[in-house]
């Protein structure tokens, strides 16, 4: 929102939230009304191209977030080196509102010009006058408005909204008051509509001239650099006909300076080019090459968590993966064939974020692999090999610290990261399982008066260690299974044995263990606790039982670029396993975490708590 909101900053359909989009519903029942009364052959070409334009500009538009999104958190090319927050993603969630605001235009145009039915598919003499007109009207008049947007008075009542992003994404380009957006609205459409009461409009011209405003406002508000210096060297007048991301990002970054649309030769003639613009570009498309302190190995779950990837769709990725969206449905043959490209071509990790905690720089990698595929006993040595050579880049890299994420450590796969270990004994970067701080953030999320649990099993080390840990502190661990009941045992101190008790008739409130099942749930009392010792959450499908988040911590308020959740987790929520690889280097620990081995618990959770990090119970 602008400092001082003027008329017309807010929507027409703002009020309608997500359901906005039944504002097209009139043009679309009358497009159906016409094919059923009519048939396809009344159908004209102008009128058939409006909603494959419309889906056009989506699908472009997102293309260029992710790609943005996966260049920023490589940061080889990276132009403003600032983190991008909560905050930004959703103020800017409302980009497709030009969209729908175009459709709106488009339906009113065919209704209102009958000319337009009769336009042919490209008009050579008009495609001309269209970039004839672009080059001279639309840049002139664009940038003597975008000046006067820079006064305080218009500043401050409308164009302060979209500067308030200072690290811009693409979409960043249309986030803006409703009567901003009029206003270019206007400007953009004399190099369409006039050629349109010329005569020599043409349905492609037109399409194309809106794909081209797209594709610039979205490149210019990229937060990378990723025009290559040839182009300019090969054509020079180049550099006054078209701008460059950094160009444009120094307007967001000086404010008064690079006013241009597209075109930056109007800031020449107006002695408006910031004097840094070439030297920003020369450094940016140059790069740099960054190495993370610590690098966190997930991969893919769900297929639905394409779009929950950071690089992903930006409004879904900023919230936990178990908030259901409405439009998933429409889009899930993307998600299956994504998965398809990724089991066939993923031959390697990927970047998908990049964090900053005070000095400390992180990075997450994804294996392109997804939770089934992980339990197919025929994909664990392709899976392995994609794990071992990310943990070779990153030894080769000297990253500092790697932790395993998800089923990344899985015990049947790779035994916690030990099958890397025992292959690699010289192996420099560190690798933890994050089992130790993941222990102690159950046995800290127990309440302290807890005299007994239920443990439904499980063979993980983080269940084993809570339930050992448990026993030595005196509360009584009850256990049916007979078999992690003989196993536990072994595992437990002899003068703590005593607190371990097989029973079936016994059933506490506090039910912990790795897999809760819902026939487990269904068994428990009324008003139990279900506390799990894994990384994925239980199905929760009690009402009258209260369900503990899987093993995680609330970061500090330090941690910049957070902007994405972790999987089902809350905002600025992490995962202990996570957690603990950023503490393994902070502490500057020089030990794995892997196999049987495992952090002192109390050691880990106390340098947690030294960092800043809270336990979810005190947030």
């Amino acid at each position: 929102m602008a400092t001082r909101p003027g008329p017309l900053t807010e929507w027409p359909w703002h009020w309608m939230g997500s359901f906005k989009y039944l504002v097209l519903a009139p043009a679309a029942l009358h497009t159906v009304h016409r094919v059923v009364t009519k048939g396809w052959e009344d159908m004209d070409l102008a009128y058939a191209g409006m909603l494959p334009l419309l889906l056009l500009r989506m699908v472009h538009n997102q293309i260029w977030i992710s790609l943005s999104r996966y260049h920023t958190a490589r940061r080889k090319h990276i132009i403003v080196d600032r983190g991008l927050e909560f905050e930004q993603v959703d103020r800017e969630r409302n980009w497709d509102d030009q969209v729908i605001l175009l459709g709106l235009a488009s339906y009113l145009t065919y209704a209102a010009t009958p000319s337009v039915r009769l336009m042919p598919m490209w008009d050579t003499k008009g495609a001309i006058i269209t970039v004839l007109l672009h080059i001279g009207p639309v840049e002139f008049v664009y940038y003597w408005f975008h000046r006067a947007l820079h006064h305080h008075f218009l500043y401050s009542r409308y164009h302060s909204h979209h500067h308030t992003s200072i690290v811009t994404e693409p979409i960043t380009s249309v986030i803006h008051p409703f009567a901003e957006i009029l206003a270019y609205f206007l400007i953009f459409t004399i190099p369409t509509v006039i050629p349109i009461l010329m005569g020599c409009g043409s349905i492609l011209v037109s399409g194309l001239y809106f794909v081209y405003i797209d594709f610039m406002n979205n490149m210019g508000h990229c937060n990378f650099e990723l025009l290559p210096k040839w182009i300019f060297k090969v054509f020079p007048p180049l550099k006054y006909l078209m701008y460059t991301p950094s160009y444009h990002s120094l307007h967001h970054t000086q404010f008064r300076t690079n006013y241009s649309l597209f075109m930056p030769f109007y800031d020449y003639i107006y002695n408006t080019m910031d004097n840094s613009t070439d030297e920003l570009y020369e450094r940016t498309v140059k790069g740099t090459e960054e190495t993370p302190d610590v690098v966190h190995l997930t991969h893919m779950t769900t297929l639905q968590s394409t779009y929950h990837l950071r690089i992903g769709i930006a409004s879904v990725a900023s919230k936990p993966s178990d908030n259901p969206v409405w439009y998933m449905w429409m889009i899930w043959p993307i998600a299956w064939l994504s998965m398809v490209f990724a089991w066939v071509y993923g031959s390697s990790a990927f970047v998908i974020e990049s964090l900053k905690l005070n000095k400390l720089k992180m990075q997450t990698w994804a294996i392109p692999r997804y939770n089934f595929q992980y339990g197919l006993i025929w994909e664990r040595e392709s899976i392995n090999g994609l794990i071992e050579k990310a943990i070779l880049d990153a030894d080769r890299r000297g990253i500092r610290v790697l932790s395993l994420g998800l089923l990344n450590q899985a015990e049947q796969l790779n035994g916690s990261g030990e099958l890397f270990i025992q292959k690699y004994p010289k192996l420099g970067v560190r690798l933890v399982d994050g089992s130790g701080l993941a222990t102690a953030v159950v046995l800290n999320s127990i309440p302290s008066d807890t005299k007994r649990v239920f443990f439904c099993g499980g063979s993980s080390k983080v269940a084993h260690a809570t339930a050992t840990a448990l026993c030595e502190r005196g509360v009584q661990v009850i256990m049916k299974q007979v078999k992690e009941y003989d196993m536990l045992k072994l595992r437990v101190p002899e003068s703590s044995t005593a607190y371990l008790r097989f029973s079936s008739d016994e059933i506490p409130q506090i039910w912990i263990g790795d897999n809760i099942d819902d026939k487990q749930q269904l068994r428990a009392p009324k008003g139990a606790t279900f506390i799990t010792t894994s990384q994925f959450p239980p199905n929760k499908i009690r009402k009258d039982c209260t369900y503990l988040s899987s093993p995680a911590m609330k970061i500090p308020d330090s941690m910049e670029n957070v902007h994405a959740c972790e999987n089902w987790l809350p905002r600025r929520v992490m995962s202990a396993w996570r957690i603990a690889g950023m503490i393994h280097a902070l502490e500057g620990w020089d030990m794995h975490e892997c196999g049987d081995g495992m952090m002192d618990i109390e050691k880990v959770w106390s340098a947690a708590i030294k960092h800043g990090f809270v336990p979810l119970s005190k947030a």
